[in-house]
């Protein structure tokens, strides 16, 4: 047992893996919630946690063919324990939904069995609405989606396989959503102890990360998992119910752990300074009470709060302005200089505004089965444009020929080894064609013009210099005598479009702007998707940390209402809503908002900086020295 070095406040927490090893015996399993706050090193527990399983009890777990489980919640998340564990095939890393459809793949009766109930249960559901409700723009929505589901239900006997895919690229008949793939697996693991086995038999050690924000139905099934099957199974929870900001994560998961659990705490917080510490402890008080402490060797560090009125919000370079305001308060001229600082928007329309490709963004995020894929970078019609268009324009317009030629020998069709191949002593033809087709796009930038995304697809189909994706292929403009030839190239498509016939309008619809839209877009776009930009969401960044935090609070930009910082900060009256949740002790606006703003906050490790557009200026900075967030001289009104 590792006991807290004596007077050194530092190691305050040295004891708290030492408590969760005493769970992992796999003859005597105990689970537990370990509650981590923001820096606390959550992270390491885990994988320390993970180590001690290896070491311990490696042999006995290969020998029965099982393995340790850990669900964490982004891909990104992924990958970092999967690096700290050394890619160890006996820790099976994914995110809630692979996890989940690896539970439950190829029950494809009873899947169907949910879905024939589930669906007719949503078209109930809808019908009712849609006779209460007005005509207009929900009204539509409801007709098209009842159309959707009904048809789905009328094949639904047709599918003799369901297949389902995290990056929401699989849309025909016999793909699942991923709320279908959480809510089947949330019902299976309730409803057939057989699934119960399978899972424990599978991975007697399940260590969930960011568990206050797995959805709850799920979550809940896991808890009656663990319930049923104590004497062989070890459940364990890393999180902290602070940084819940999903909607659809447990409410009162806390309360919800059995007393026999252990409940280990972490007390310090290793990234901050002591300032945002202060700052982050004041905005959770009214939440949960909890404190972190900051480590000593840690400095003071900066916060301050520039209050903006909403009417400035269209001026170009403000922000980078008081970024230069910041670099002279803080003695860091880092903040001055580009990418010196991250800044965390509330949607991604903000960053899509900010970094100038807000109208083709715009239009593709209104196609919501391109949400996930849209912002992972993972759109194969985007990546034509991003990954293969991109690099050889941007190469070939500084004369970087060996840059071009790298990315054509890896992308175009014309210098596959194949191809080549096959041309034997005509590799030159080839070689001519390639030239010529980058010619052709480098043209369109002639004489300062700007092409649009339609005129580069048309150039590229035209040279065939790169591969066009199904998706794509439908919108080349045909060219005098090739109309037969476009036609039978976009059968596969057509038909796909006419099995989803209730998505046609709307999704041929958005991808005809996005390709009148500028080209140039695609470079900002490739950027924020690779998280090479400065930018990021307040959601996006929980687990994450930066020297330098620029938290930009904009409700009207954001334009939602899950969250609502006027309210937050006073400048804006409680709706009857939230008066009668909090009367009836149920979540409000205010509480999702402040664990939100907390969230951001908690992400520096140096300075904060918080611009806060308000209609309601003076509210604001009346409200935060109330609370004594700030002091008078870290607030700043523009």
């Amino acid at each position: 047992m590792t006991e807290p070095v004596a007077n050194d406040p530092n190691r305050v927490d040295d004891s708290v893996d030492d408590e969760i090893y005493q769970c992992l015996n796999l003859a005597a399993p105990r689970s537990f919630f370990l509650y981590a706050g923001a820096g606390s090193g959550k992270t390491r527990s885990l994988v320390n946690a993970i180590d001690r399983i290896r070491r311990d009890s490696r042999h006995d777990l290969l020998l029965n063919g099982k393995k340790i489980a850990v669900i964490t919640y982004t891909n990104a998340a992924c990958d970092e324990i999967k690096t700290r564990l050394d890619f160890d095939q006996l820790v099976e890393v994914s995110t809630i939904h692979s996890f989940a459809w690896s539970l439950i793949g190829g029950f494809n009766a009873d899947i169907r069995a949910w879905l024939r109930v589930n669906l007719a249960k949503e078209i109930d559901e809808l019908k009712a609405l849609q006779a209460r409700g007005r005509a207009g723009r929900a009204s539509e929505v409801r007709l098209k989606s009842i159309a959707s589901k009904t048809k789905r239900l009328a094949h639904i006997e047709e599918v003799q396989r369901f297949v389902y895919s995290p990056s929401g690229d699989f849309r025909g008949k016999d793909s699942l959503t991923h709320s279908e793939v959480i809510s089947l697996t949330s019902h299976f693991l309730n409803t057939k102890p057989n699934l119960q086995k399978i899972l424990v038999n599978a991975y007697p050690v399940l260590f969930i990360d960011e568990s206050q924000d797995t959805n709850k139905n799920l979550m809940d099934a896991f808890l009656a998992v663990q319930k049923a099957q104590c004497a062989r199974f070890t459940l364990g929870l890393f999180g902290d119910m602070m940084q819940r900001i999903y909607s659809d994560g447990k409410v009162g998961l806390a309360e919800a752990i059995p007393n026999d659990w252990a409940k280990p705490v972490k007390k310090m917080n290793h990234r901050c300074p002591l300032r945002v510490i202060r700052l982050i402890n004041r905005i959770r008080a009214d939440a949960d009470k909890q404190v972190q402490q900051g480590r000593t060797d840690k400095p003071e560090g900066m916060v301050r709060l520039f209050i903006v009125p909403n009417g400035r919000m269209a001026e170009g370079g403000l922000e980078a302005a008081i970024a230069v305001q910041m670099a002279e308060a803080s003695k860091d001229n880092t903040w001055s200089t580009i990418g010196g600082y991250k800044t965390l928007i509330l949607e991604h329309q903000m960053a899509a505004r900010r970094m100038g490709f807000d109208a083709m963004f715009k239009t593709l995020a209104s196609i919501d089965r391109l949400n996930t894929s849209l912002l992972a970078g993972e759109v194969p019609a985007l990546r034509l444009f991003a990954n293969e268009v991109l690099p050889v324009v941007t190469a070939a317009r500084v004369g970087d020929d060996f840059s071009v030629a790298e990315v054509l020998r890896k992308t175009s069709p014309l210098l596959s080894k194949n191809t080549l191949a096959d041309a034997e002593e005509k590799q030159f033809v080839l070689l001519k064609k390639a030239k010529e087709g980058v010619n052709a796009l480098l043209k369109l930038w002639d004489g300062g013009k700007s092409p649009s995304f339609q005129q580069v697809l048309d150039c590229v189909s035209e040279s065939r210099l790169f591969l066009i994706p199904d998706a794509l292929a439908v919108f080349v403009t045909p060219k005098p005598g090739e109309a037969a030839a476009i036609a039978a190239q976009d059968a596969p498509v057509a038909q796909a479009v006419d099995e989803e016939a209730e998505e046609e309008d709307s999704t041929l619809k958005a991808w005809r702007e996005a390709l009148e839209t500028p080209f140039e877009q695609i470079e900002g776009y490739a950027r924020y998707v690779s998280d090479s930009s400065d930018f990021d969401t307040h959601q996006g960044v929980k687990g994450l940390e930066f020297p330098r935090v620029m938290v930009v609070i904009s409700d009207e930009e954001a334009n939602g209402f899950l969250f609502s910082y006027s309210k937050l900060f006073g400048a804006k009256e409680k709706s009857d809503r939230d008066i009668q949740n909090e009367q009836e002790g149920l979540e409000t606006t205010i509480d999702r908002t402040r664990r939100l703003f907390y969230v951001t906050c908690s992400r520096a490790e140096e300075s904060l900086a918080i611009v806060a557009y308000s209609e309601n200026p003076a509210a604001v900075k009346a409200m935060v020295l109330k609370e004594k967030w700030f002091d008078e001289n870290e607030v700043v009104t523009l």
